[in-house]
């Protein structure tokens, strides 16, 4: 994303205009979000007096990182920073007409509690904070790059400076990306052929940094380069535009050629130290040259981002019900923090039941978003985004504290046979926090860690499973395998890591009931838990005919629409108080 679009991006995620604008460009310095938002909290609203705007505040700080001086006695340096904030801040009010203060630009005052109340009844601040941050962003890359061009003139070869040199590293990039959309602008309005945008990123090129290094992702980087240099003649302008994301500008004649080019292209770059990279590539053809350049390049990256996510092919030229996708996906990432903060996620439950006994024994805990204009959003809408974007941490955290506030409701209504099974997120294996945070939690809600179950998919990495799972299980949690199945490593993940249940996938369980063999595989599935001693639960049963055989083979716990959907909380509450009362419920309860 450019500067603009990570501002907008946490913007919308209810990060104030301070954290918004210096957290784009804490990437550039080496520096991590928690650490700039960290830095720039105190500065939102005008320091919340509706003084002096938050984003002159927080471009200040990136101008300090750029060009400030740190030895004390360097008066040369402080006069020049001062000249270049006196500089910042009149390009600033020239381009706000005159406009430097919170209150002016909202037109209303943030530290009066009732017009703070009209700002957000009014949405003001998604209303006038990102043309300050838009007009912040504009002046600081062109001070930046005039600080690239002072110094190329002063003879300085910044191809030379160490490549550890943040400062420099962000100075050369805005150059080159200038240079690059300054030699498109001039194709586009000088040539008789048509011309394709064609961007392409490496899939899953933080898995190959988290597996080799760093290090070896730069090389990758760098092999990627010397691929475009040799592959791009003269009439075609290539540019990385962000760590794995690259963009090429080309004439053409007939859309064969674009398609054979990439095809040449791939096979030279698509293999690094026998490390074979797999590429998505996203087409956009001019047909108005008018068009804006950064929209072309915007519907060349939607293009990439559906290729992404495309099993049949890598290639995918953009189509218009690409911009549905992006609306959507905007959508959602403006509304999920309100949907957190008011309450618009709920906590549905899917019964677990024992064959044998016809009794509920436990609950999955699964979440349903309630828009007030949408209605009901379904996760498979939502989830992918919010996985990507790191949102999913928030939302996860949000359903655990549901499920608890719930387990704990159960308790004081002497109903707490029933523990509840809550998902844990990939991005969860990686952080460290979400121990304390469940801790925290148990110990708020005074529950029992074996009424919290935690579920992990199998198709998580291996190595990140076991050593996540080995913790958690030290803690006293119940771990459970979600999708057993559904991957080619549940085996070696059973091998690694203390698993407690594991859940046959839904695929699973429809493949090997449909044939003599598939039931012998199932059979051995059992049988396999039973020596492990591991509990095993079938997801997914809908028919008579599957519970049945399921029975027969020593698969007692089942979940699934045969016998109940998942239901509001509440619905829920009241099946369990019914199944105490009753001593025993019949499937699908009467609710």
């Amino acid at each position: 994303m450019t500067h603009n679009e990570k501002a907008e991006h946490l913007l919308r995620q209810q990060y104030h205009c301070s954290q918004a604008l210096f957290g784009a460009f804490a990437e550039d310095f080496g520096m991590d979000l928690k650490t700039a938002f960290k830095i720039s909290t105190c500065f939102g609203g005008g320091m919340h007096q509706g003084s002096v705007c938050g984003c002159i505040t927080a471009a200040l700080m990136v101008l300090g990182m750029a060009l400030g001086f740190y030895d004390s006695q360097d008066r040369e340096q402080e006069i020049y920073g001062n000249k270049k904030t006196d500089e910042f801040i009149n390009a600033f009010r020239e381009k706000m007409n005159g406009k430097i203060k919170c209150r002016d630009i909202l037109g209303k005052d943030i530290s009066k509690p009732t017009e703070m109340a009209a700002i957000r009844q009014e949405g003001l601040i998604l209303q006038k904070c990102p043309r300050a941050i838009n007009v912040s962003i504009e002046i600081l890359e062109k001070m930046l790059e005039d600080q690239l061009k002072d110094k190329e003139e002063s003879s300085i070869n910044l191809e030379d400076l160490p490549e550890k040199d943040e400062v420099q590293n962000i100075l050369k990039t805005i150059s080159r990306i200038r240079r690059f959309r300054k030699n498109v602008n001039e194709l586009i309005f000088s040539s008789t052929k048509e011309i394709g945008f064609i961007q392409f990123d490496v899939r899953k090129f933080k898995i190959i940094n988290d597996l080799y290094g760093e290090k070896f992702g730069n090389e990758v980087l760098d092999f990627i380069i010397r691929g475009l240099k040799e592959s791009c003649h003269e009439g075609q302008f290539f540019v990385n535009l962000r760590s794995d994301v690259f963009m090429v500008v080309t004439e053409y004649e007939e859309e064969e050629e674009l398609v054979e080019f990439i095809r040449q292209l791939d096979g030279k770059i698509n293999n690094f130290k026998n490390v074979k990279l797999q590429m998505a590539y996203g087409v956009y053809t001019i047909e108005d040259r008018e068009m804006e350049q950064r929209q072309m390049e915007d519907r060349a990256a939607m293009a990439r981002k559906a290729a992404k996510n495309n099993i049949v092919t890598n290639v995918l030229f953009y189509k218009e019900q690409f911009k549905d996708t992006l609306y959507n996906r905007k959508f959602i990432e403006e509304n999920m923090q309100a949907a957190i903060t008011e309450r618009q996620f709920m906590m549905y439950l899917q019964p677990k039941y024992s064959i044998a006994k016809n009794e509920i024994i436990g609950a999955e805990a699964l979440i349903r978003w309630h828009h007030p204009e949408r209605g009901m959003i379904y996760p498979d809408q939502f989830i992918p985004i919010i996985e990507e974007n790191g949102f999913i941490k928030k939302v996860d955290y949000y359903i655990w504290e549901e499920a608890c506030r719930f387990l704990a409701r159960c308790r004081e209504a002497g109903v707490d046979f029933c523990p509840v099974s809550v998902n844990m997120s990939r991005v969860h294996l990686l952080d460290d926090e979400c121990i304390q945070v469940l801790a925290d939690m148990i110990e708020e809600y005074d529950i029992s860690k074996k009424l919290l179950e935690l579920e992990i998919t199998e198709t998580a990495d291996n190595q990140q499973v076991s050593m996540k799972a080995l913790q958690l299980k030290e803690e006293g949690f119940t771990l459970l395998m979600d999708d057993f199945g559904s991957g080619y490593s549940s085996l070696n993940i059973l091998l690694e890591t203390p698993f407690d249940v594991i859940k046959l996938d839904r695929k699973f369980i429809e493949n090997m009931t449909v044939s003599n063999k598939g039931r012998m595989i199932l059979e051995q599935v059992v049988s396999m838990a039973d020596k492990l001693e591991l509990g095993l639960l079938a997801e997914g049963v809908e028919t008579k005919e599957q519970t049945e055989l399921l029975q027969s083979i020593g698969c007692d716990q089942v979940q699934g629409y045969y016998y109940a959907k998942p239901m509001p909380a509440e619905d829920f509450f009241e099946l369990l108080l019914k199944q105490k009362n009753a001593g025993g419920i019949s499937k699908g309860g009467s609710i």
